[in-house]
């Protein structure tokens, strides 16, 4: 049985060789200049093994939003099920890309610059994720207008735009600036401060 298994986790790890060589190239070179010759060279394989686990550089490229997107509508789906206060929800929004950034620097760098702020690059698939990843949070600010945790007087999209336009922004200057995270003290005053400044700016009105 075990024997069975490991051709599939052999596969798995030479796409996840592949997809961490191709986070550091594309970080590096950006979409558009990495080579697949490049994204090989990184992972120390063939050329050619590169096309026998993924069929172009833009189905490389694909797999490395599918991993961004699912995973982080993954980590909401878990703070939905955790029956937790908008406040927290927006917590858990802020922490994951801190974390991200933290333990997969390449991941949130591409984001940033290629799938983010480049609109050339978003497929219609990954437009949908995105507008999926918006309207959730949009829920959320929606959610804490009902509970007057925050203003009703501004719309929820706003609300929504404001919040990760900041977190965004944030994330941008450490991003272009090669900031590391110096441990989970800075985290935490990075993501209060995040939190605290968007949530007491949007409170209802005495």
């Amino acid at each position: 049985m075990a024997g069975s298994n490991a051709p599939n986790e052999n596969k798995k790890e030479k796409e996840a060789v592949i997809f961490d060589a191709a986070c550091k190239v594309i970080r590096s070179k950006g979409f558009h200049q990495a080579r697949i010759t490049d994204i090989a060279q990184a992972a120390g394989i063939s050329y050619g093994l590169v096309y026998h686990y993924f069929r172009s550089k833009a189905d490389l490229f694909e797999a490395i939003q599918r991993e961004w997107w699912q995973s982080l509508l993954n980590m909401m789906d878990v703070s939905d099920r955790k029956s937790i206060s908008p406040e927290e929800k927006l917590a858990d929004v802020v922490h994951y890309f801190l974390d991200v950034y933290e333990n997969r620097p390449d991941m949130v760098h591409i984001f940033i610059t290629e799938i983010s702020r480049a609109s050339s690059n978003l497929t219609p698939e990954n437009l949908e994720w995105f507008k999926i990843f918006m309207s959730r949070t949009e829920n959320i600010m929606a959610e804490a207008q009902s509970g007057r945790i925050l203003r009703s007087d501004i719309r929820a999209r706003y609300l929504t735009y404001i919040f990760l336009g900041g977190l965004e922004t944030f994330l941008s200057t450490m991003v272009l600036e090669n900031q590391p995270l110096k441990g989970r003290t800075q985290k935490q005053r990075i993501a209060d401060a995040i939190l605290e400044v968007f949530l007491n700016g949007a409170r209802p009105k005495p």
